[in-house]
């Protein structure tokens, strides 16, 4: 999961900022609105954090609804004012206006809200822990070596698909990643959580905690492995910023989990040269074909290909 870099969603919150934007955008195109709600609108913002504070729900549904009716009174005024802006303001004041318009129409139980004015993209999506039971963003994949932990992939998913459903493009990625390597290795098997149970990948063996009767001691050794993704999770988040995403839109939720799986394998990179010194330099060297040498595939990947997955 990777959260995305916006405030608390509350319905308070969203309906006075979307208030005070089409007031901005009003300001900048040079059209003087009938009423602002500035000083209200900093008052009711004001009580309904107070009144949520003290659990009076049924007076902070009375504020609730008075700041749905000046947002509905500034956006109607600027509706009626569009002729008079310029063509470039009115493609930004459309915009806007029917941003303010989804916050101003949504409800608590609603499907597809909208969780930020300026990231329409965000998602919520419930983990189920007690400390925070609903983060803000879009869902990421991540993979890794079975012998290593070096990263092979690292992929966003928009829409919260189920889990099973992310692994056939999870490897699509670690395969298209290593193609430049000496000899194009292809995972040949992945290791997951029950979150992937039902699900099969052509060419690809799906080892899983919920087939241990089936399995074969081999199999068994290699599923304890995978929880050595959790760590690898924890320090992209702590360390290389990924618990956070600053980059803007649908395109920037795509590109930080890439990044951040590139600083942690150049981490990894920097650990395994200091412990091994330029020998492991050299190793690499060799690894991915730079002098030009002959690799035989079991040379180049030793220890075999296997990936683990997790969401």
């Amino acid at each position: 999961m990777q959260e995305k870099a916006i405030a608390f969603p509350t319905d308070s919150r969203l309906l006075d900022v979307a208030r005070r934007k089409l007031v901005l955008i009003a300001k900048r195109s040079g059209v003087v609105l009938r009423q602002t709600f500035e000083k209200e609108g900093r008052s009711l913002k004001r009580r309904a954090g107070g009144y949520a504070h003290a659990k009076q729900y049924r007076r902070l549904r009375r504020v609730l609804k008075r700041q749905r009716t000046i947002l509905g009174r500034v956006m109607r005024d600027l509706e009626r004012r569009l002729p008079e802006l310029t063509d470039g303001m009115k493609e930004i004041a459309t915009l806007w206006l029917e941003r303010a318009r989804r916050i101003h129409t949504q409800r608590p139980k609603d499907k597809n809200k909208l969780y930020a004015l300026h990231a329409p993209e965000v998602e919520c999506i419930g983990k189920g822990k007690a400390r925070q039971p609903y983060e803000f963003g879009v869902k990421v994949g991540i993979a890794t070596t079975e012998k290593g932990n070096l990263i092979v992939g690292a992929r966003a998913f928009p829409g919260n698909p189920y889990d099973g459903h992310t692994l056939a493009e999870q490897i699509e990625q670690a395969t298209i990643l290593m193609q430049d390597v000496k000899g194009a290795p292809k995972p040949h098997t992945a290791i997951v959580d029950l979150g992937y149970r039902g699900v099969e990948v052509p060419g690809v063996e799906i080892i899983h905690r919920g087939r241990i009767k089936s399995l074969s001691a081999k199999a068994r050794r290699l599923l304890k492995r995978r929880q050595a993704v959790e760590p690898v999770i924890g320090h992209l988040k702590d360390d290389c910023g990924l618990r956070r995403n600053w980059l803007k839109g649908s395109e920037g939720d795509v590109l930080h989990p890439v990044l951040c799986a590139a600083g942690y394998n150049l981490r990894w990179l920097m650990r395994a040269i200091a412990r091994l010194g330029l020998k492991a330099l050299f190793a690499l060297w060799l690894l991915v074909g730079m002098r030009g040498r002959v690799v035989s595939d079991n040379a180049a990947w030793p220890s075999g290909w296997r990936m683990e997955a997790a969401n």
